[in-house]
């Protein structure tokens, strides 16, 4: 594996879901400040379109389209990603998703199915594919950033997957961190509330509340997520944030009601 040091401003980041929202906007920011950014989705125009709304580079760039809920596609994607450029510095996993919001026993089972094979599988085969690349690069280590949520702290209405597998990931992230010590790789996550990507859009007209209630809830600029993933990132080894909560300010998270 080459034995080139990475800096700041030619860091290897590697993201999942960086098609649309969070992931997007994240993938922008690591490109725009030069870094060598490999964009991993299901979908190869979503991916592109990131690429030029960021006036990415092709040489700077890598577009994998992935399916994270099969182990072979992750594996060729960490495989393409040292092909390409060396090593790897940066993995964000912030590919997730929902199931329909209704009652636990009326969820079909492979709704169930489909949000764990994605928001924790998909994300343990990150892990377990970083942790080969990182600990076999020269210089050893690396750090892996994973996308928790707000869930994982709380559950909203009828969000029993969802809820399960961010609260999964929270345990993912600290045995990541503990387990990578010895090979210099560190390991945090970020829980995130009401960032306003087009999935969010509905949080501003009025989502449903655990009193029963319908209601408007205040969000924020996904930006402000890149800003601080992009924070993480340029930590310098010896220092990790383990977890970090960014939210809109007054969204009706802290406090009871």
């Amino acid at each position: 594996m080459a034995d080139s040091k990475s800096t700041a401003q030619s860091r290897v980041v590697l993201i999942t879901g960086a098609g649309s929202g969070i992931g997007r906007a994240v993938a922008e920011t690591f490109i725009r400040n030069g870094d060598q950014v490999v964009l991993a989705g299901r979908r190869a125009d979503a991916l592109q379109e990131t690429v030029s709304m960021a006036a990415g580079l092709a040489e700077h760039t890598l577009c994998v389209p992935t399916d994270i809920t099969d182990p072979a596609q992750v594996q060729a994607l960490f495989d393409a990603t040292v092909a390409r450029f060396g090593r790897l510095d940066v993995v964000f996993n912030n590919a997730g998703i929902g199931a329909p919001a209704v009652d636990v026993d009326e969820l079909a089972l492979e709704q169930w199915k489909a949000v764990v094979d994605t928001n924790l599988n998909g994300v343990f085969y990150c892990i377990r594919n970083a942790f080969r690349v990182m600990k076999a690069q020269s210089p050893m280590g690396g750090r892996i950033i994973n996308n928790g949520s707000i869930s994982a702290h709380a559950p909203r209405p009828n969000s029993a997957p969802y809820t399960s597998t961010k609260h999964a990931v929270t345990g993912l992230t600290k045995a990541a961190s503990l387990d990578g010590r010895k090979y210099n790789i560190a390991a945090g996550q970020i829980d995130i509330g009401n960032a306003l990507t087009p999935l969010a859009a509905k949080m501003a007209t009025g989502v449903p509340q655990a009193d029963g209630r319908i209601m408007a809830e205040a969000v924020m600029d996904v930006g402000e997520v890149a800003r601080a993933v992009f924070y993480m990132a340029s930590l310098p080894p010896e220092a990790n944030v383990l977890t970090m909560t960014v939210m809109a300010t007054k969204m009706p998270f802290v406090g009871r009601g």
